[in-house]
């Protein structure tokens, strides 16, 4: 196909004609695909099923060091699990709080404490300030997002580039404006472009001299294990080199077992410095006696240690791998040649990240859903759901089938086409 910016008038409209008999086609099946969220497929979740066999009466419900976990204590997690999260998020034993079953939650519940109360370090809290900003590196997780518009958070949108977020922009923003208090990270296979930050990236942002004194990022490491290949990206580690850049208190570390092992049943996890953990426990201790320790318990039981949370992500691997490359496959034979997008080739993670001609992400959304492919909104991963350039869609691969999948990306880029073409001829 002849590059759409090159076309004349008969060559986008004959396009077009082309595009709107597919497109009509599609729409007369009545199709009804959801891909708005990145959830794992019934298969995924079926690998986990035996996470349900490995706690009874008879088999025992005492944690390693004898806490029992069928009654209260234990506010930061039982002893088994903070072994085992800690060689997850690469922290000690004391500098974790191992939770409930969303890492979402856990960020929410520190941004909201923070505004209530601060946090280590705080002159007073963040809600009775003036003014409280987030940066916000975009296309990033609308669920972030939502959290600081909920809040009454301000949020700035950061660019991202090929290896992490512009640290240019960063290093001079935290440094001017002691408002800017936070800001999130997907540091590993980001969402929804599957980057993973670089060694640079990671040791600016452990030197940043905020402004403000009380500033944490929050280091959103949910896909830490979610490779798609045998030759995982590699992330550095951000709170050793916090501490070696003397800012030990500067970072919060969040996972989750959401999409190891159940999406609605799973454990989460924050890792921080041990005065970070010791002054969070002190709030969290109003908040709650203690979390769900039969669940961390049944997950240690049937995850056991890193070596089999490698050979479980593996099998998921397997099942979502293949998603990929159907997507992959049809993007490049749809639309490489005419030039009509731009997408990333993730090595893990849940996402694909598609670019479409500026102006055309919102119409192509739009035209999509009316086809019956629902896909995430145009500009949810900018805050305020507002992309400046109209031209982002996160696709999530993971739930379809292999089959639902093959139509839904035909379906999407079909209506790519058909809307950037209508666009430029519009423009002639």
């Amino acid at each position: 196909m002849k590059k759409l910016n090159s076309m004349n008038k008969e060559e986008l409209l004959e396009l077009i004609n082309e595009s709107q008999k597919k497109y009509d086609s599609y729409k007369s099946k009545n199709l009804k695909y959801d891909m708005s969220r990145g959830k794992p497929c019934p298969e995924q979740l079926d690998l986990s099923d035996g996470i349900l066999d490995c706690i009874s009466s008879t088999s025992g419900l005492k944690a390693g060091d004898g806490t029992d976990c069928r009654n209260y204590g234990g506010l930061d997690g039982i002893s088994d699990a903070k072994v085992l999260f800690s060689q997850l998020l690469e922290v000690g034993v004391n500098e974790l709080i191992v939770g409930g079953n969303t890492s979402l939650n856990m960020m929410y519940d520190c941004v909201s404490r923070a505004m209530l109360k601060g946090v280590l370090g705080s002159d007073m809290p963040w809600g009775k300030l003036d003014q409280v900003k987030f940066l916000c590196p975009s296309p990033g997780y609308d669920r972030h997002f939502a959290i600081c518009e909920f809040l009454g958070i301000e949020m700035i949108t950061v660019d991202m580039n090929e290896d992490g977020p512009d640290m240019d922009t960063i290093e001079k923003l935290v440094s001017e404006d002691a408002s800017i208090k936070g800001i999130w990270c997907v540091p590993k296979y980001s969402n929804p472009q599957g980057i993973t930050y670089s060694d640079e990236v990671v040791e600016r942002f452990a030197a940043l001299k905020p402004k403000a004194p009380d500033f944490r990022i929050f280091w959103d490491n949910s896909y830490t294990v979610h490779h798609l290949t045998d030759t995982p990206d590699q992330l550095k580690n951000i709170l050793e080199s916090c501490k070696q850049a003397g800012n030990s208190d500067m970072v919060y570390i969040f996972a989750s077992t959401s999409k190891i092992t159940y999406a609605g049943a799973g454990i989460a996890a924050m890792g921080a410095s041990e005065a970070n953990i010791e002054f969070l426990k002190k709030q969290l201790g109003i908040q709650t006696i203690c979390y769900d320790k039969i669940n961390q318990l049944r997950h240690v039981r049937f995850l056991k240690n890193m070596d089999g949370i490698a050979a479980h992500m593996k099998k998921h691997a397997a099942i979502i791998r293949p998603k990929f490359d159907i997507v992959l496959d049809i993007l490049d034979k749809e639309l490489k040649s005419g030039g009509a997008a731009e997408w990333t080739c993730p090595n893990g993670g849940y996402f694909i990240s598609l670019n479409t001609m500026d102006g055309c992400a919102k119409a192509v959304v739009a035209k999509a859903k009316e086809a019956g492919v629902t896909l995430t909104g145009a500009g949810a991963t900018f805050p305020y759901k507002k992309d400046p350039r109209d031209r982002n869609i996160r696709i999530a691969p993971t739930y379809p089938s292999l089959d639902e999948l093959k139509n839904a990306i035909k379906v999407l880029c079909v209506c790519v086409l058909l809307v950037e073409a209508e666009k430029l001829l519009a423009g002639m």
